[in-house]
């Protein structure tokens, strides 16, 4: 890997633990809470500036179901990163706390939703380009040994299987569709069996992107061929 690609993955790696932590913000502290968010801001900015090629491209190319897939997925992350980002700013008490900007009740609505949302889609995000860091780990392992890939699809499927359990006992669909305005949090639980349960959440959405990945990725080889085998039957 050059410099480039380790500078990526490092990015990808802290943002994904900072979005652990923004989630538990009444674990870690309002004032770190809000430290957290500038410092995931920044990373967001600082992600898009190593992929600015594939910025640039959005407009260039035909689309794929995949790349229609992905171009959603990050554009709905771009908007809920801004409006999580805005709102954190107007709810602010600690580091903007002198700009008083107001209509805290509609900003308060929308931090949760942009949040919550947020969460969700980096997961997917990172589940559609799961394939290469698997390709990466797939390098390293040893040829002669395949048993370590029913063991990871084994471990996958249970992280997942709990992250269902997860998501229902911790009511994130409330969240997600704005049915609830109010956030419940167990003061007496361990802040690491939150982190777990946010951490099998997002095994589940990242499984959920890896392999909605792989089937939209299916269905456009499978097109391509078949237009193949029309265009050579046309010439015959």
């Amino acid at each position: 890997m050059n410099k480039k690609q380790i500078m990526r993955i490092t990015v990808d790696a802290v943002m994904t633990v900072l979005l652990l932590l923004l989630m538990g913000y009444s674990k870690i502290g309002e004032c770190a809470h809000e430290w957290l968010g500038v410092a995931m801001t920044a990373l967001f900015v600082l992600h898009h500036i190593l992929n600015r090629k594939w910025i640039k491209s959005v407009f260039r190319g035909k689309y794929t179901p995949y790349r229609i897939f992905q171009t959603i997925t990050a554009s709905l992350i771009l908007l809920t990163m801004l409006g999580s980002a805005v709102s954190g700013v107007i709810l602010s008490r600690y580091i903007f706390a002198s700009l008083n900007l107001g209509g805290a009740y509609l900003a308060r609505t929308v931090h949760m939703l942009c949040g919550y949302w947020y969460f969700v889609l980096l997961s997917l995000h990172l589940g559609i380009h799961w394939a290469m860091r698997i390709g990466m780990v797939s390098r390293k392992m040893p040829k002669n040994k395949p048993y370590w890939k029913w063991i990871a699809r084994g471990f996958a499927v249970l992280v997942a299987a709990y992250g269902v359990y997860a998501f229902i006992a911790r009511q994130m669909a409330e969240y997600l569709f704005g049915i609830t305005q109010f956030i419940f949090f167990d003061a007496d639980e361990p802040i690491a069996l939150f982190l777990l349960d946010y951490i099998a959440m997002m095994g589940l959405f990242v499984l959920v992107g890896h392999y909605v990945t792989l089937l939209l990725k299916h269905i456009s080889k499978s097109k391509k061929a078949n237009n193949t085998q029309e265009n050579n039957a046309a010439k015959l």
